[in-house]
């Protein structure tokens, strides 16, 4: 394949996850006999830019569907998140009713509803209409359609540039980054200014948090890329922040490179130069990633298999496409995992795409005690075990996976 930012032929893997379906492509009971499609999960890097990425088997228009099924509101820690970060950047940058907030990949109005609170303008720019549906229910403006060049050019002709855009683990979901950028470009008022948080590609090594991959995340992203990124489209990375979320997140703050109002601060630099001092920009950091996802798999398998073996009723929690990355790279199935309990309601009565387990309500607890929950979502771990806390009346164990297999 051609790498998606320098088009520069590209054949060196980070890893292979095998063939796998689409991780958020749920069945209904009727799919259940029916062919399923699935694609090659193959990661990549770029020897040139290095740009971290899968190739596109799958257009995101397909993948993105009217019925999607991630609601970013289930998670109260997210709300939290998204909430705090609302009370940062209004008054760093003083926003205001003359102000205009637009957000990409604004989902179901999880972070707007905070701007809208304060009576800021806002706007939401959100493909899947399940999701932007319950945006419009909160009283937000919604554009249901993918963002670029276009759509950018269509939205400046109608007064719409935005004094701040937000992009919240949307980069990672973009096939055309440059494309996307440019739309950046012409969107973003010459004073405005621009945040993105995406999962940082430093932990997920770091971390061998491997099912963090999955068809949905076209690309994975360096610190030292995304400067290169947003430098090439005329964009100046001016500040950063590292964050606990997804396993490790990096939030940026970018502007216009003519834009001297924003202060580069020190942030940029020591993070740059951590990367640099790791090899970022050296092909020789990205390989014996794949031996650890194996030692991971191993070792979750060894643990899962000698348990079933001694009779243990064995579920999981939480319907999370990094779940079904790591299912279906281990091979498991509902004679394993007898189903999965997840509070979204549009996942639940489905099953999970590969592996066939069944998604049940919470409801699932008033008539079974499960021995052991597989906690799918790790990143909010602590979240899910004050969720499941009850469980301990009966002895149930917690079990995570990522970093190491741990048990609570």
């Amino acid at each position: 394949m051609r790498c998606r930012f320098c088009s520069k032929t590209i054949d060196t893997t980070l890893i292979d996850l095998g063939h796998t379906a689409v991780s958020n492509a749920f069945l209904n009971a009727n799919d259940l006999n029916k062919a399923e499609t699935t694609y090659p999960l193959k990661v990549l890097v770029c020897d040139n830019c290095f740009l971290v990425q899968v190739d596109e088997f799958q257009k995101n228009n397909e993948i993105f569907t009217e019925d999607y099924v991630y609601f970013s509101s289930v998670s109260e820690g997210w709300l939290k998140h998204s909430k705090a970060y609302v009370e940062k950047v209004t008054n760093r940058f003083a926003l205001n009713k003359n102000s205009l907030v637009t957000e990409i990949a604004s989902n179901d109005g999880y972070l707007l509803q905070y701007f809208k609170e304060k009576n800021i303008p806002c706007l939401g720019i959100e493909p899947t209409n399940s999701t932007a549906q319950l945006s419009i229910a909160k009283g937000i403006e919604n554009i249901i359609e993918f963002f670029g060049e276009d759509l950018a050019i269509r939205l400046k002709k109608e007064g719409k540039q935005s004094d701040l855009i937000i992009g919240n683990n949307v980069l990672a979901h973009v096939p055309e980054l440059n494309n996307f950028v440019r739309g950046l470009k012409i969107l973003l008022k010459p004073s405005g200014v621009m945040t993105f948080e995406f999962p940082h590609l430093i932990k997920l090594i770091e971390k061998k948090e491997f099912d963090t991959i999955y068809h949905e995340h076209f690309s994975y992203f360096s610190f030292y890329f995304i400067c290169n990124l947003f430098k090439f489209h005329g964009f100046e990375v001016f500040d950063v922040e590292q964050l606990e979320t997804h396993g490790g997140s990096l939030r940026v703050y970018v502007k216009h490179k003519e834009n001297e109002q924003q202060p580069i601060t020190e942030n940029v630099t020591i993070l740059l130069n951590s990367e640099l001092q790791k090899g970022i920009n050296k092909i020789n950091f990205y390989t014996g990633f794949q031996e650890k996802a194996i030692d991971i798999k191993n070792k979750f398998l060894l643990y899962i298999l000698s348990e079933k073996q001694k009779g243990k009723q064995i579920i999981a929690f939480g319907a999370a496409a990094k779940g079904n990355t790591f299912l279906n790279y281990c091979g498991l199935k509902n004679d394993t995992i007898k189903c999965v309990v997840d509070d979204t309601p549009y996942k639940q009565n489905k099953f999970l795409p590969q592996s066939h387990i069944p998604v049940v309500s919470r409801e699932y607890f008033n008539n079974h005690k499960p021995d052991i929950i597989i906690i799918l979502p790790w990143n909010f771990k602590n979240e899910i075990i004050n969720k499941l806390s009850f469980t301990k009346e009966w002895g149930c164990q917690l079990v995570t996976y990522i970093p190491e297999l741990e048990i609570n």
